[in-house]
């Protein structure tokens, strides 16, 4: 990964060279920022209306373009634009985060935060069962490839249960296939007893007839090639199986698990009560698919617009900014974060703001549904915020589940009020939202979710613009005053941490 050093004001010449100079003389950070940023005059108190109005859409728009050129550095090693963990794409993203913000001067403490990380590359894979070879079989991610990256054969053995005890593997699934049922535990833990049980492969089948897609999480040595497989398709072998009948089946995945290191950014105000700090992220990676100028361009670069523009004001409370790398791995960067956080630091936080995919172009304007009941004190007054933001615009919301799908999870399972905002991923808009948002009912609110197609032209300004003025309205309220929002008192993980989750990031785990 290159190293973050000051770049020049001509702004990603070095790394972008195949341009040439004169498509680069544009300030990293628009004009007024940056000017202001210098500037010795005392600065108003931020406020609201005034911090949304500064924000503006040619802004995103032209820090996309350059989001999307950096994950063009990527094409040789992938062959098409990525910003995935451990690309040249992503290294880019983070010296254009890094520089931008040191060009606005003293007014953020500026740090990064290295830490191992795991990636994963599935480069071919194939299943085979008996003379069929299923439409929805598909390779878990962090998956090993099979024995020497060759195909291997065996027969399915239906593994007990839900295969999450050594127990429920029978003495001959050694030199076989595991047929496992979804459910009670990880898909790795499975795929880790198989492994133990001497399976040459694993295939962990849904309990409903729809497809299966996950991740093996942390690597394992005992883990093996694993591959998700629908209810529907997996039915009719089950019966096969239980009926006494031999399937054999071949397995072949030709894949890459390795460690790399990575880092987040955090930027943090150097004025304000450094005691009760409002803190928002966003992610810097793509998937290896695709650019993901959506997922999250748009939220890596809404906070650095409205970091960008908060220049030109003081605050009370301390504002961290922060870019986590590795969410689309598992919510690595967040995870380490939060993880190695000293229980005095802990507290300081009052609150955690996440904001992921900001501009859907068949959008809905999602706020997640974190009450206090079951999340730690303070996120429902979060959610409250938003919903009374929208209302005040005259505009409609939905609620969409907490459930443990983006940055937000390690802050909210270690006592960290949360919540935030999205407008959609691989979701179908219904009938209803078509009425509430427009768009088209019966499809993906982005429908290049994950894609290669998610470049500049899969944002839509006009969600991404009036996201990135409430992301703008949540931090100047927050870093006016936290009167009425809850005290932190303690760093213990609420109730909702004992729940296990189907989610860790966008990859189900269990």
């Amino acid at each position: 990964m290159a190293s973050l050093n000051r770049w020049p004001s001509t702004l990603l010449l070095a790394v972008l060279g195949a341009a040439t100079a004169s498509e680069f003389q544009v300030p990293l950070v628009s004009q007024q920022g940056s000017l202001k940023a210098e500037s010795t005059i005392a600065k108003p108190l931020v406020n609201t209306s005034d911090l949304q109005a500064s924000i503006k859409i040619e802004n995103l728009v032209q820090h996309a373009k350059y989001l999307f050129d950096l994950a063009q550095l990527s094409e040789p090693e992938f062959g098409h634009p990525t910003r995935v963990i451990g690309s040249d794409g992503h290294s880019g993203t983070l010296e254009y985060i890094y520089s931008a913000i040191e060009s606005l001067g003293d007014y953020y403490t500026l740090s990064t935060q290295p830490f191992p990380a795991v990636m994963g590359k599935v480069y071919e894979s194939r299943l085979v069962i008996g003379h069929e070879v299923p439409e929805s079989a598909s390779p878990m991610s962090l998956t090993p490839p099979t024995a020497h990256k060759e195909p291997v054969y065996g027969n399915l053995v239906l593994v007990a249960n839900e295969g999450c005890d050594a127990s429920d593997y029978p003495d001959n699934v050694t030199g076989n296939i595991a047929f496992v049922l979804r459910g009670t535990c990880p898909f790795g833990t499975k795929s880790e007893l198989a492994g133990k049980a001497g399976a040459v492969a694993a295939i962990v089948f849904n309990h409903d007839s729809g497809e299966l897609s996950g991740t093996l999480g942390t690597p394992k040595p005992s883990h093996v090639a694993t591959f998700g497989l629908s209810g529907k398709e997996a039915g009719p072998v089950v019966e096969r199986l239980k009926a006494g009948e031999a399937v054999d089946a071949i397995a072949y995945i030709n894949s890459q698990v390795k460690q790399i290191e990575t880092k987040n950014i955090i930027a943090q105000t150097v004025e304000g009560d450094p005691d009760n700090c409002v803190m928002l992220g966003a992610h810097s990676d793509s998937v290896s698919e695709g650019p993901g100028i959506n997922d999250d361009g748009s939220g890596s670069l809404t906070l650095l617009e409205v970091a960008t523009q908060l220049t030109n004001f003081s605050v009370n409370n301390c504002v961290r900014f922060a870019w986590w790398a590795g969410e689309e791995e598992g919510l690595l960067g967040s995870d380490y974060y939060v993880e190695i956080l000293p229980e005095e630091e802990n507290l300081k936080i009052r609150l955690f703001m996440d904001y992921d995919m900001m501009g859907s172009p068949n959008f809905a304007y999602q706020v997640y549904n974190a009450t206090n009941a079951v999340n730690p004190v303070g996120s429902e007054q979060l959610r409250d915020l938003y919903v009374n933001w929208y209302k005040s615009q005259g505009l409609n919301y939905t609620f969409i589940p907490f459930d443990g799908r983006s940055d937000y999870d390690a802050f909210i399972r270690n006592g960290i009020p949360g919540g935030g905002i999205a407008t959609g991923a691989e979701g179908v808009k219904t009938k209803e939202e078509e009425l509430m948002f427009g768009g088209k009912a019966g499809e993906w609110y982005d429908p290049c979710y994950h894609q290669l197609c998610d470049d500049v032209g899969n944002v839509n300004s006009t969600a991404w613009l009036l996201n990135t003025k409430l992301v703008a309205h949540s931090v100047a309220t927050y870093a006016v005053s936290f009167d009425g929002f809850p005290e932190r008192s303690s760093a213990a993980a609420s109730g909702f941490t004992e729940k296990p989750s189907k989610y860790h990031g966008h990859r189900l785990v269990l």
